[in-house]
């Protein structure tokens, strides 16, 4: 049995068994839903509660995971209050105005505005956290904190002007409940995220919307739910077209790929960037019904190799499990990259390293880059990718929202006996040095994890400049 029905079969409170756990109930929640599977330490310590052998409680807590509906806050979050941050500074004249639904961070539209020709002007999120993040680093837009199937459309237009391009990336919750759009209307607080993205763009009927999501989205359901949405906004009136980009591929030190699916309301189909780096890898959404979802070049030579992890991460001092440091190495040559990111910061800020525990320390000392590197017995359960390396030479695999803790993914630094600061985190997902994040060391890892990478937004729009 999988974790919430052993608990409820004993009749055991959330907040206590995440008090025996020493996590917060949000965690426990999460663990419930499928969303993040726990470490292996957790599940030693439920199969020790529930007096179960630990393989077992993973395997059925696999199978939950497996029907999962992703969406962080939108299935786990207690209940809002909604927050309205209005702007610091003045929308720029002529400026391409966009609307960032389930904006997060902002990293997707801070990659639009770093063309100079978007700007935001407003980001709606479920978590105030983000939306402090948000507002901090687009202080020309409004930032709402709330539920998006509470939001009148009132409100919506006392915060910003109509736009020319709606983005974002809706959540998956609800996907079980999509209905024919006719049955749609805003009193309807049933409708799911995506019909929610959809009653937006209906009623502002901005000449372009964007839509992100993790690939897994293509063969949800047998492809089903991937063409209801396709006709969902079909029926609005948009002609589609849809890829998976892999960010590798345009200059991220990261093998992150996004399943993107553009709209336009006048009939043009999008013509997607080409690629501009390359390196030995495949798409995780392969041939799908005869369309290619990456444009992974044959041959590359034309093309620079990826960057990768060391050229993303080498100027950063060396530190210890559970130290910090506020500054710079200077005593080597920054890459393209590292100059990059770097900008004109000269003081370091999130390069703090997770405390290890002595155990741990013994498996990161001993780890390969895979699980499979380490002496048999060292571990007794996780994913091959768990307790394993970063490859320096290589772009980093997707990070996770857990890339602080080696056993729940592949997080070790290539050389360095820790996981992956945050600081390091931001900088493989394309965060220049600058961008801030509010909140505490967690809420910062989540956001970090969970964003879309500045660049993949930036290459969109620069494509979407040439079509407008």
């Amino acid at each position: 049995m999988d974790i919430r029905t052993l608990r409820q079969s004993r009749n055991i409170r959330l907040r206590d068994l995440a008090k025996l756990l020493d996590v917060t109930q949000y965690e426990l929640s999460k663990y419930e839903r499928g969303l993040v599977l726990p470490n292996a330490e957790i599940f030693s310590r439920l199969a020790e509660i529930f007096q179960l052998e630990p393989s077992l409680l993973i395997s059925a807590q696999k199978d939950i995971e497996r029907f999962a509906t992703p969406g962080e806050g939108y299935t786990t979050a207690n209940t809002v209050v909604e927050k309205t941050i209005h702007p610091s500074e003045v929308v720029r004249k002529n400026s391409i105005r966009i609307m960032d639904l389930f904006c997060g961070t902002g990293g997707f539209s801070h990659g639009f505005e770093q063309t100079g020709a978007f700007q935001v002007t407003l980001g709606i999120d479920l978590l105030n956290d983000r939306i402090e993040t948000f507002h901090a680093n687009h202080p020309g837009s409004s930032a709402l904190a709330a539920d998006i199937r509470g939001i009148s459309f009132e409100k919506l237009n006392s915060l910003t002007d109509k736009p020319d391009v709606i983005i974002g990336g809706p959540p998956c919750q609800g996907f079980s409940s999509i209905r024919p759009f006719r049955t749609l209307t805003e009193e309807d607080r049933r409708n799911n995220l995506y019909e929610s993205f959809a009653l937006i763009s209906n009623y502002y009927r901005p000449d372009w919307f964007i839509l992100e999501n993790v690939v897994g989205l293509l063969t949800h359901k047998g492809r089903k739910t991937f063409k209801t949405i396709i006709q969902l906004f079909e029926q609005i009136g948009y002609t589609t077209s849809w890829k998976v980009l892999n960010a590798a591929l345009y200059g991220l030190p990261q093998r992150r790929e996004r399943l993107i699916i553009i709209g336009n309301k006048h009939g043009k189909i999008f013509h997607w960037p080409a690629a501009t780096h390359y390196f030995n890898g495949r798409s995780m959404a392969g041939d799908i019904h005869g369309q290619k979802a990456s444009n992974l070049p044959l041959f590359g030579e034309e093309l620079q190799y990826a960057v990768t992890v060391m050229e993303a991460i080498h100027d950063l001092p060396e530190i210890e499990s559970g130290c910090s440091s506020n500054e710079y190495r200077t005593d080597t040559q920054l890459t393209d990259y590292e100059r990059q990111m770097r900008g004109n910061n000269n003081r370091l800020t999130l390069h703090e390293s997770t405390k290890h525990s002595s155990k741990m320390l013994e498996i990161i000392r001993n780890a390969g880059h895979n699980r499979s590197a380490l002496p048999e017995g060292m571990t007794t359960s996780g994913f091959s990718s768990s307790y394993s390396r970063l490859e320096p030479d290589l772009p980093s695999v997707t990070l996770t929202v857990n890339f602080v803790h080696p056993a729940s993914n592949k997080c070790i630094h290539p050389y360095q006996d820790r996981a992956l600061t945050p600081r390091e985190g931001a900088r493989l997902q394309g965060f220049e040095d600058r961008y801030y994040f509010a909140g505490n060391r967690t809420q910062v890892v989540k956001q970090i994890g969970n964003a879309v990478p500045p660049l993949l937004g930036k290459v969109i729009a620069e494509s979407l400049i040439d079509q407008l």
